[in-house]
């Protein structure tokens, strides 16, 4: 297939880049033009500085940007040059709401519109191994399915449009009660005078083991913190799960508390650092107690 990928950041660029190697052509888009110029040098394909040029002849817009106003610019852009037929696919971390307002407009001009996110970070993206949520209708999900399976490990429709945007505001909800609990049992350990790695051993083949504590115990344990998904990106996610729980009656205590840590990460410096710089927060509080408010 004819295909434009727009959003060439650490986690669309090696998901376009499996794109290619199933044999589609695609054509990148950036904001930052060089980011496209680069990936398209890197594997023999084409980079436009203006996305309509871009999806000229494509037959599915790929994207994968950072946040709601963004991707509502991309796909309002996107409708005035796709063909009525064509798909796009958001694998942005979206709003439900944002979700639903585009699947509307796209269904007026014949263009099926699918929100996608993804799991599984950069390493997920790199090695071709994402979860994908899927909201959308049925028919024409089967090409969503087979499209997306060079980059995929589990791909799941979970209803209309916007359901795979609330399915993924679960999935960040997990993770953030997930990472917390990892580093306090770290940050615990540590106070309590054993040795972290025989810790790690002791407990990571029983109940308490989990993907969180198999990949960022030892990394949290060294003060190593660049492993991707960052803790603005985790905070923008949060803020939309915890919007919709407003919404929706649903009650996030555990949620909202993780995101105040995760303010307090950020005021730190760590807005760059990945999600399980929650232990560093820990940590700057075991060598100075008095350094924050409990």
């Amino acid at each position: 297939m004819k295909l434009c990928f727009a959003g060439l950041g650490v986690m669309g660029a090696p998901m376009a880049g499996h794109l290619v190697k199933a044999g589609h052509t695609v054509t990148g888009f950036n904001r930052t033009h060089q980011k496209a110029v680069d990936w398209a040098k890197a594997h023999g394909m084409h980079a436009e500085m203006a996305l309509g040029t871009a999806l000229i002849g494509a037959e599915a817009l790929i994207l994968c940007v950072g946040r709601d106003e963004d991707v509502r610019e991309t796909v309002l852009t996107a409708l005035a040059n796709l063909k009525p037929g064509a798909s796009i696919i958001d694998h942005t971390t979206t709003s439900a709401k944002l979700a639903r307002e585009l699947h509307a407009v796209c269904a007026e001009k014949h263009i099926r519109f699918y929100d996608a996110p993804v799991s599984g970070g950069q390493a997920g993206a790199v090695n071709g191994q994402l979860a994908i949520m899927v909201g959308g209708d049925e028919e024409g999900y089967a090409d969503i399915i087979a499209l997306t399976a060079p980059y995929t490990k589990s791909i799941t429709r979970l209803g209309g449009a916007g359901a795979g945007q609330t399915a993924k505001m679960a999935n960040q909800i997990a993770i953030a009660g997930a990472v917390q609990g990892v580093a306090e049992a770290l940050h615990f350990s540590k106070c309590s005078g054993l040795d972290p790695e025989l810790v790690f051993t002791a407990i990571s083949g029983g109940a308490a083991g989990s993907w969180q504590m198999t990949n960022r115990w030892p990394t949290m344990a060294e003060g190593q913190y660049d492993f991707g998904f960052a803790v603005d990106w985790m905070r923008k996610d949060l803020g939309i799960a915890l919007d919709e729980a407003r919404h929706n009656g649903a009650h996030l205590a555990v949620a909202a508390l993780v995101d105040q840590f995760y303010s307090e990460v950020q005021a730190m410096g760590g807005s760059r650092w990945d999600t399980s710089s929650l232990h560093a927060r820990l940590e700057a509080r075991r060598k100075d107690p008095n350094s924050r408010k409990t």
